[in-house]
């Protein structure tokens, strides 16, 4: 017992020691100097600039004369290397029944292809549900290639990747945690957290939806299964602390620590039956070869084995009108894309920044840029959980309330569900829905995939959604802020030693 609790600890320091010497570098370009022209891409490869030139003009905010869809074209251009693609289709997914009923339609129709990265996929109900989808569509002759994280599949028995792997599906775990099996350049603390499907090549969903249970109740009314959940599943931030990556760290009452921990335990059980609110999305059109390219390299990188020869990037049509870039970032790379995405497009707003997500644990950078934009006269709005799987992240997340509320950023709490999206929307022209959270862990160590999209049509969409959860929300004033118990002051100042490793 002695000498495992040895071992634990060495590995918390050494754990400890990586995401201390992380960092998020400067990555702030001037986008109102930039001279470069925009360059479009669509089914049939680059536009002139005839063709992009009138296909910005039509996108231009309400026809006014403003810069604002100028900048973050200007923006997206210079920061991230994958192209802006023209001509395709989006359709929201609010919470888990519509997005689980919009990916079971695509797998059954699946002619050619499946291809999944996932954080979690869990073996309950709805992922079993998905594992007998893809067992079908493998003997029937459709190649199943699926990547799953190695700690947010913890607690899915090893039996139940077996079972696809028999199959004759292509199971590919990202960055084992058992030293048996880990690669060449492995990282305890890099973890898989992007949620990609691919349909034949032809249909993306991208989001912060993983395969489970706890998402079977929508929290606007809806079931993916006609019934609540029944007990308490291990989340997304629970399951991290579940394992060996941060043993015995923590105040024991904050959690998330060890499974035996009270406070978290009480956390989780409190989560049981309350609906959980997400955002998932389905994309048709040419920018679904670039999502694809990006889970290959996932399987490249991961030395994962030799898979069927499929018809993987077919010729693709215009299915739409809205202008989408995919955006991956990997730990690999020197700094994340999506980050640096974000904070350009913080930086260049004018009117509004609206931000929803699930863990907010900002670092410097991020929180100048928001209290910059309320300084240039920008509506800057937080949309955070009210109810969390994660105590030590709640209060983490709630030290930064007086500093964000005193500058006069708005903060609201989701009621009656666990918020776990992440999406933003700035100047009501540029969008994002993804897996990245707000926190070091999501910019530093984490694989994280999203989909920007450029368009004032898709904007009303996004800030249609924005208003509806706001209508379920609570205000929190400086006022009431500063009016809270003195426990709750000393929890925030105890998590926000660990922000840095959340």
């Amino acid at each position: 017992m002695q000498k495992t609790n040895l071992i634990k600890l060495a590995i918390a320091l050494c754990t400890t020691f990586i995401v201390g010497c992380s960092s998020i570098p400067l990555m702030v370009p001037d986008m109102a100097l930039s001279s470069k022209k925009v360059k479009l891409e669509g089914a049939n490869g680059s536009l002139s600039h005839a063709q992009s030139k009138a296909i910005l003009t039509k996108l231009k905010k309400d026809g006014d004369d403003t810069n604002i869809f100028d900048r973050h074209l200007a923006l997206e251009s210079e920061i991230v290397g994958s192209p802006l693609i023209v001509g395709n289709k989006v359709d929201l997914l609010i919470d888990g029944p519509s997005t689980y009923s919009a990916m079971i339609q695509a797998i059954e129709g699946a002619k050619d292809h499946i291809n999944m990265e996932t954080y979690i996929i869990e073996d309950d109900e709805i992922g079993q549900k998905f594992a007998e989808l893809f067992i079908k569509k493998q003997l029937n002759g459709v190649q199943v290639n699926l990547i799953y994280d190695s700690v947010g599949c913890s607690s899915t028995p090893k039996e139940f990747f077996k079972k696809l792997s028999d199959a004759g599906i292509n199971v590919l775990e990202y960055n084992p945690i058992n030293p048996l099996d880990t690669r060449k350049g492995w990282d305890v603390n890099q973890r898989d957290h992007r949620k990609l499907l691919i349909v034949d090549g032809e249909i993306a969903f991208v989001g912060g939806i993983n395969i489970s249970s706890v998402y079977s109740s929508g929290s606007f009314g809806g079931s993916a299964s006609g019934k609540k959940n029944s007990k308490p599943k291990k989340t997304e931030a629970n399951i991290e602390s579940t394992n060996t990556l941060y043993p015995n760290i923590g105040n024991s009452n904050l959690g998330p620590v060890p499974s035996n921990n009270p406070a978290q335990v009480q956390a989780v059980s409190e989560l049981e039956g309350t609906p959980w609110r997400d955002t998932h999305m389905q994309m048709t059109g040419p920018v679904v070869a670039e999502f694809q390219k990006l889970f290959f390299e996932t399987w490249a990188a991961q030395k994962g084995q030799a898979y069927a020869q499929k018809n993987y990037f077919p010729a693709l049509t215009n299915q739409g009108n809205e202008i989408v870039r995919a955006i991956g970032s990997s730990p690999d790379e020197p700094y994340s894309q999506i980050y640096s995405t974000l904070i350009s497009a913080i930086n260049s707003a004018e009117t509004q920044v609206f931000l929803t997500n699930a863990y907010f644990v900002p670092d410097p950078q991020l929180l100048a840029s928001l209290k910059e934009a309320v300084a240039r006269g920008a509506d800057v709005r937080l949309l955070l959980p009210e109810k969390t799987d994660s105590l030590l992240v709640f209060y983490a997340s709630r030290s930064f309330y007086d500093e964000l509320l005193s500058s006069g950023v708005k903060i609201y709490e989701r009621q009656g569900a666990l918020l776990h999206a992440k999406t933003a929307l700035i100047d009501g022209v540029w969008s994002t829905i993804g897996s990245t959270n707000l926190d070091w862990r999501s910019f530093v160590n984490n694989q994280e995939i999203n989909a920007v999209m450029l368009g004032q049509d898709f904007g009303g969409k996004m800030q249609a959604m924005f208003e509806k959860d706001l209508a379920s929300s609570k205000l929190i004033t400086l006022e009431a802020w500063r009016a809270r118990s003195v426990a709750a002051r000393l929890k925030e100042k105890a998590a926000r030693v660990w922000a840095r490793l959340l």
